[in-house]
């Protein structure tokens, strides 16, 4: 799906959290012209490995337990993008909206994606982590804004 068409590509990297919908909220109001494609990019994290006490040595998938979890997890991205585009649509632009979903680390998938998608720019919200759980957890916007080629708008949430 690499992009080359010319229209300006905006991607907005949205989660779960309230700082994602204001950095979504933020680039419609500042930031996104008339002309652009609003891509939301949605990661999903890897599924947990499932292990059993019948086989310590590896893991043992279990159908039901897999199928819940593969659910939970399309409910999760149904959830947060039909957040996303109810935000865009508060802002009325008539904006072409796409959705792209990837699964696995979400520093990665982001800088992938990004790439993937010929994006102009990236946005982001800001967790705000302080030193320590910035330290353990490692910052996103902080890695994306290091190894993405386009440039990266990070929104604090006020």
């Amino acid at each position: 799906m690499d992009v080359v068409d010319g229209t300006k590509r905006i991607v907005v990297a949205v989660d779960e959290s309230s700082e994602s919908m204001h950095a979504l909220a933020w680039c419609l109001s500042h930031l996104l012209p008339s002309d652009a494609v609003l891509v939301l990019l949605y990661v999903k994290p890897p599924p947990p490995p499932f292990y059993s006490f019948f086989d310590a040595a590896g893991y043992m998938l279990s159908g039901d337990a897999t199928a819940e979890v593969q659910k939970l997890g399309t409910r999760m991205v149904q959830s947060v993008m039909d957040r996303a585009e109810a935000v865009c649509r508060d802002f009325n632009h008539g904006v072409s909206v796409e959705r792209f979903v990837g699964t696995g680390d979400a520093r990665e998938v982001i800088c992938k994606a990004v790439d993937k998608l010929g994006a102009d720019t990236l946005v982001m919200g800001c967790h705000g982590y302080g030193f320590m759980k910035r330290a353990l957890l490692g910052s996103v916007s902080e890695y994306c804004s290091k190894h993405v080629k386009c440039p990266v708008v990070i929104v604090k949430h006020q």
